[in-house]
């Protein structure tokens, strides 16, 4: 890959601070290509589940009984399931379940995930939300009597759930994995405190969980008032309407998020754009 020529470093002199965890240096290297000095302060780690044997269970339920329907939330739920199928020696199996069930996806990761498995979804959402899953549900016509659905957690918005159990299915979730905090507070204290300072241009979150775990640090500091006051003087962007929606609960502006590809390329391009003609 060439580096890029002047004219595309269109963030320099910038500092971006990206909260991302497992695709850090990904993003961070897109953002450094294009010019911009990168404040990395990973917020949320994702880690498999602690509960393996209930994780493995789902997977040979999925395997043993007749199911209707499999909705995947994330590419990450899809590529932890995998690696729990794998450990269990039950990754052929699993697979060959997959390919025989009619398969729902929110967005664009759970496709690329089951295109590595040389699979692809029959129904996708509408939008990559809740409500755009329900959508595409709901355009369903065929009986639903077992539905198997990955969530972010355990405590995920049951909102699809009750949309199926309304439908007379039963539901079997599996939540693959969790959430961590990857950076330690006095990282994240000293991030609030750069935005607070002025000194970052923009603040990219990719994950809604990134929203949460800064507002919930801010609160456990007293640096509530700085974190805002920060975010009102820096460009916040969105890598698309979950994060953006996660943000605007919170009375958090959202200057710019990718219009149609929710992914790190086109948030780059976002922050490319809101930067480049400031």
């Amino acid at each position: 890959m060439s580096a890029p020529s002047e004219s595309d470093r269109v963030l320099e002199g910038h500092v971006v601070a990206v909260p991302e965890a497992r695709q850090l240096d990904v993003l961070a290297s897109l953002l450094e290509r294009r010019g911009a000095s990168v404040l990395r302060c990973p917020l949320v780690g994702i880690e498999d589940s602690p509960d393996e044997a209930a994780v493995v269970a789902w997977i040979e339920r999925l395997i043993e009984l007749p199911t209707d329907l499999v909705a995947f939330y994330t590419g990450e739920g899809i590529e932890r399931l995998v690696g729990f199928a794998d450990r269990a020696g039950l990754r052929k199996q699993f697979v060959a379940a997959l390919q025989r069930t009619p398969k729902l996806t929110r967005g664009p990761k759970p496709k690329r995930a089951l295109r590595a498995l040389e699979l692809a979804p029959e129904h996708t959402a509408t939008e990559p939300t809740t409500a755009g899953m329900i959508a595409a549900a709901q355009a369903i016509q065929a009986p639903l009597g077992r539905v198997a659905v990955q969530l972010y957690t355990a405590a995920q918005d049951r909102q699809l759930v009750e949309h199926f159990e309304r439908r007379g299915a039963a539901v079997d979730c599996v939540a693959p994995y969790v959430y961590a905090s990857a950076a330690d507070d006095d990282r994240v204290a000293g991030l609030i405190g750069e935005l607070a300072d002025g000194r970052v241009a923009a603040i990219a979150f990719t994950s809604k969980a990134q929203v949460q775990r800064l507002l919930e640090l801010a609160q456990k500091r007293g640096l509530e008032a700085a974190l805002r006051a920060g975010l009102e003087r820096t460009k916040v962007a969105a890598i698309g309407p979950v994060v953006a929606a996660e943000l605007a609960a919170a009375s958090i502006r959202v200057d710019t998020m990718p219009e149609e590809s929710f992914s790190m390329k086109p948030l780059v391009t976002s922050v490319c754009e809101l930067l480049g003609a400031s």
